[in-house]
């Protein structure tokens, strides 16, 4: 029978041999699981979802461009058109004149306003889009290759200060993600990874 002296001993040396069998547990776990990172930064850049969201917004950038430059033509025509003729109005023709080429500016300043905050609007939202297809694909490349964790980083966040060479999938996903995707529509599907044969994973 174990004294109080002697049970303590024994608590102590318990918990010893539970704290190891917990470390070799965690240790054993971690080697079973499958673990990459990916330059997050590096496959929006490389993404055709991407490039086709940045083609769409120089084009509506643009269009709203070019009907911006048109009404700016015709308010400088009609201010050209009033100093030529100004000499021979009458004042209160001049006035409705000014009133006139007054409100065309303001209507003219307000929607170069409104065209710069829908276009920011836009990129706004196509970008989102963008982070959305992405960040789902790597969900789904995850679970169709088995990996328990996929981490991410970028230049600027550097979140991954040191990892072995085969565990960056970056390439790897740019690939699968944009064999999947096609112009206009959201990726669907996630492609399994090819095995390595044996001779190149000695390499």
């Amino acid at each position: 029978i174990l004294g109080i002296d002697g049970f303590k001993k024994y608590q102590k040396k318990m918990k010893k041999l539970l704290g190891v069998i917990l470390v070799l547990l965690l240790l054993t776990s971690c080697t079973q699981q499958k673990i990459a990172y990916v330059d997050i930064q590096e496959v929006v850049k490389e993404f055709n979802g991407a490039k086709d969201a940045e083609k769409s917004m120089q084009t509506e950038s643009q269009n709203m461009s070019a009907s911006l430059d048109k009404m700016a033509a015709e308010f400088q025509a009609n201010v050209q058109d009033y100093q030529k003729n100004m000499a021979t109005l009458s004042p209160a023709a001049k006035a409705q004149r000014e009133q006139v080429l007054g409100e065309q500016q303001q209507q003219m300043q307000q929607m170069q306003q409104t065209a710069q905050q829908q276009i920011q609007a836009m990129g706004q939202q196509k970008m989102d889009d963008v982070f959305k297809q992405v960040d789902e694909y790597i969900k789904k490349y995850a679970q169709e290759n088995g990996y328990s964790f996929i981490l991410g980083t970028t230049r600027q966040t550097n979140a991954i200060l040191y990892g072995e060479e085969k565990a960056d999938i970056t390439a790897k996903v740019i690939e699968s993600l944009n064999a999947q995707y096609v112009s206009g529509s959201a990726v669907t599907e996630a492609a399994a990874e090819t095995p390595k044969p044996a001779a190149e994973e000695k390499k």
